[in-house]
């Protein structure tokens, strides 16, 4: 829905965010005098009366006041010109937070903290999908003179180990010799592949690999080509769901349905997909009430955008519509971007 009128987009904006930061319905007289719109108090009742035809604003209740109505806070949104940067203070905290993560979980689980505490909102993120991620590098490590560690490096910075049984025992230097044999071809066959066809190419070259002797070779590679070929769904993380219990009020209904709704591993999956609004501010997408057609989360907004481009994995968070919508897109933004810039380096 859109509106031709400034003045009543002025108006628009400054009942959401006084609905945002009081949580109370908004009335002319509070208005005028918290916001400069440089007209009337008859002025600005006619625009409300306007916006309520348009459906955008609603009476809660007998109260002389208005609340913003899910159509109100899409306008709303779709009318920022631009998210908000973060400040250099704030981008500073997030940087030193996230850099000291030590691998993708650690980096994943700090996203959760971080993103919830900035917002004040549940916190969702998806792992990089494992299906999409390519080979960066196999690596191969002594460990007992019957087995070896294999290590996988992958596209995402997501890491892997495995012991593999060689099925005999050799001594420290065949250790070795098996090493420095296949470490080439494990890296030649495999790099810039996705996981299942890098397992096909290392079953190709392991019937061309002589046995006897030298049958420890074969194992191994069959063994890495095993690793490869394993399927993993998709991973998410969630955290910050306190913070919805301490925004109880703002749902209308019982926490209930939306708590359950959290706990299905595909409900938070979907969560993260762009559907409406896709991607509108920046690369943000912005879901409002009942714009979300999963059960139990029509009284929630949720904010999403992509760290990820190659498996476009994503983060966002969760929330009741009466939300900072321009602080948590920020914080959803900047986060991400460092997200993205530590997975790849």
């Amino acid at each position: 829905m859109a509106i031709s009128d400034e003045r009543k987009l002025q108006v628009l904006r400054a009942i959401v965010q006084d609905y945002v930061a009081t949580s109370e319905p908004v009335g002319s007289k509070a208005l005028l005098e918290r916001h400069q719109l440089g007209v009337s108090a008859a002025t600005v009742r006619n625009d409300m009366a306007a916006l309520e035809d348009e459906g955008l604003i609603a009476a809660p209740h007998t109260s002389a006041g208005r609340i913003p109505t899910d159509a109100g806070y899409r306008l709303f949104v779709d009318r920022l010109s631009q998210i908000k940067p973060l400040s250099k203070a704030e981008r500073n905290a997030i940087e030193q937070f996230l850099v000291r993560s030590v691998d993708l979980d650690d980096v994943l689980s700090r996203t959760v903290r971080l993103l919830s505490s900035l917002t004040g909102q549940a916190a969702v993120v998806q792992y990089p999908s494992l299906s999409t991620a390519t080979v960066r590098h196999v690596e191969l490590v002594p460990r007992t003179a019957d087995r070896l560690t294999l290590v996988v490096i992958l596209s995402t910075g997501r890491v892997e180990q495995r012991v593999i049984d060689l099925g005999t025992t050799l001594d420290d230097t065949q250790v070795d010799e098996l090493i420095n044999d296949l470490r080439g071809g494990l890296n030649e066959h495999t790099v810039g592949l996705r996981r299942a066809p890098a397992s096909a190419a290392l079953l190709t070259w392991s019937a061309q690999l002589e046995t006897g002797q030298n049958s420890a070779r074969s194992r191994v590679v069959e063994s890495v080509a095993a690793v490869l070929a394993e399927e993993r769904e998709d991973r998410v993380l969630l955290g910050g769901t306190a913070n919805l219990v301490r925004s109880g009020g703002d749902f209308a209904l019982s926490l209930g349905p939306l708590l359950d709704a959290l706990e299905e591993h595909m409900v938070l999956l979907r969560l993260l997909s762009h559907e409406v609004g896709e991607a509108a501010n920046d690369g943000v997408a912005v879901r409002i009430g009942a714009e979300n057609t999963i059960r139990g989360l029509a009284a929630t907004s949720i904010v999403t955008t992509s760290y990820d481009s190659d498996s476009m994995a994503s983060l966002g968070v969760l929330g009741p519509t009466r939300m900072d919508y321009p602080s948590t897109m920020a914080a959803v933004r900047a986060v991400a971007r460092y997200v993205a810039d530590l997975i790849d380096n």
